[in-house]
């Protein structure tokens, strides 16, 4: 038996480290010494103030100093909005087009290590009743309370309804013509969780697909697509709102015939996606959508598969084998794209450092804008007083030292950047 005293300091220890644990977590947080990336300007140096899951202030130069702060002087290195990542297949080995919740969530996990504090779970093109089972599977991960489950912001219906000449990776088998019975069956499997469809709007039933969705609530995306001009701009003027993944899987811009990118830039209320990779669209396409578009309508988005994070063979996207080599994922024929290995962290590497996007600009296209689209504008996407905690802190060179998600450290660490790893989160 236990000695009476053992127990009683056992107690008192526990009951100790309780209340230190309550302490702390009453405490402000301040990251100080950092360059804080802001939706208007760079505040170098700056600081961020953390009340609990909340931004309580935001200020250049030294922060204020109290009793009940606890400061972590960040050496300079940058702070952003946690990234939001409008459309998402997989990593880690993980693809969210199943009904297996771990799966899913492994997914999930690996994206918040790169600095993805949101995201969509988009679900691309099989049978009907997978995608359905699917989306309840997503919606229920939902519903659950768990910190990293408050990751995913909702679905994202890459499918089934898009045009076959363009279909890309999508399995030709289970690309449907327009069918408003089963749109309403994969909405209603999402309950209220379907946050947007991509759909090409030219196909014969298309504009009505289009009019469903936008009654829904959910955003509608033109891809995956063959409309001209004149038929993307129909589809925009009656409520579709963006474009999955501009330039790609569409018929192309022509001088004469701009198609659907051209409708997308030239729209004032449409957000444009890029898949910023080096893969799939050449430098000067990324400068000439920021430069039509501007930033308040580019969302950065990582189109990632499986393959992400990890090594180089074959997986399955959905129904469909897909091909990892090099950082290109590909069908079998080694020649389609077939989504990326893309992290939201990269993407905005790749934007500031090769194609000379200024980090502010590329911070409200990785973070600001998408929420801005999923509706969580007031809420994350932006290092505004008010809102959700949700950071991440990169390195001088942009690789990925803490994630903050609530206000409370989920990767990383806030030592001294000197102490982080080269090569960044994992």
């Amino acid at each position: 038996m236990l000695d009476f005293f053992l127990i009683a300091k056992i107690i008192c220890a526990d009951h100790f480290s309780d209340v230190h644990a309550r302490q702390r977590s009453l405490m402000v947080m301040i990251l100080a010494n950092a360059r804080v990336v802001t939706p208007d300007r760079l505040l170098d140096p700056g600081w961020v103030a953390l009340d609990g899951h909340r931004i309580s202030a935001v200020g250049d130069g030294e922060p204020p100093r109290s009793a009940d702060a606890e400061i972590h002087d960040l050496g300079s290195d940058y702070v952003l909005p946690g990234f939001v990542d409008l459309h998402m297949h997989g990593g880690d080995g993980a693809q969210v087009t199943t009904e297996d919740p771990q799966e899913i969530l492994r997914a999930i996990a690996f994206h918040r290590r790169h600095g993805t504090t949101r995201t969509l779970a988009s679900l691309v093109t099989s049978p009907v009743e997978e995608m359905a089972a699917a989306a309840r599977t997503v919606a229920a991960l939902m519903r659950s309370p768990d910190p990293l489950h408050r990751s995913i912001a909702g679905i994202h219906l890459e499918g089934p309804f898009l045009n076959p000449n363009h279909r890309g990776a999508h399995h030709n088998d289970y690309v449907l013509a327009p069918d408003v019975n089963a749109l309403r069956h994969l909405l209603a499997s999402g309950d209220g969780a379907v946050r947007t469809v991509t759909l090409a709007p030219e196909l014969d039933g298309g504009m009505d697909l289009v009019r469903e969705v936008v009654a829904s609530g959910a955003v509608v995306a033109v891809g995956h697509t063959d409309a001209s001009y004149d038929e993307a701009h129909q589809a925009f003027e009656a409520g579709a709102s963006m474009a999955t993944h501009l330039f790609n899987a569409m018929r192309p811009f022509h001088h004469r015939e701009p198609g659907p990118a051209g409708a997308a830039l030239t729209h004032d209320n449409v957000t444009c996606e890029l898949i910023n990779d080096g893969v799939h669209l050449h430098s000067a396409a990324i400068r000439l959508a920021f430069a039509a578009a501007g930033a308040e309508r580019i969302a950065l988005v990582t189109d990632a598969t499986p393959a992400a994070g990890v090594d180089d063979g074959r997986f399955n996207l959905g129904p469909l084998p897909v091909l990892a080599r090099g950082g290109k994922v590909t069908l079998l024929d080694g020649i389609t794209n077939a989504g990326s290995t893309l992290t939201m962290d990269r993407a905005l590497r790749h934007a500031v450092q090769c194609v000379g996007v200024p980090i502010t600009q590329a911070a409200v296209a990785a973070a600001t804008t998408p929420a801005r689209m999923l509706g969580l504008g007031e809420r994350t996407g932006s290092i505004e007083p008010g809102k959700d905690a949700d950071l991440v802190v990169l390195t001088d060179n942009l690789w990925v030292r803490t994630v903050i998600a609530d206000g409370a450290v989920v990767h990383g660490t806030l030592a001294t950047s000197a102490d982080v790893a080269p090569g960044g989160a994992a």
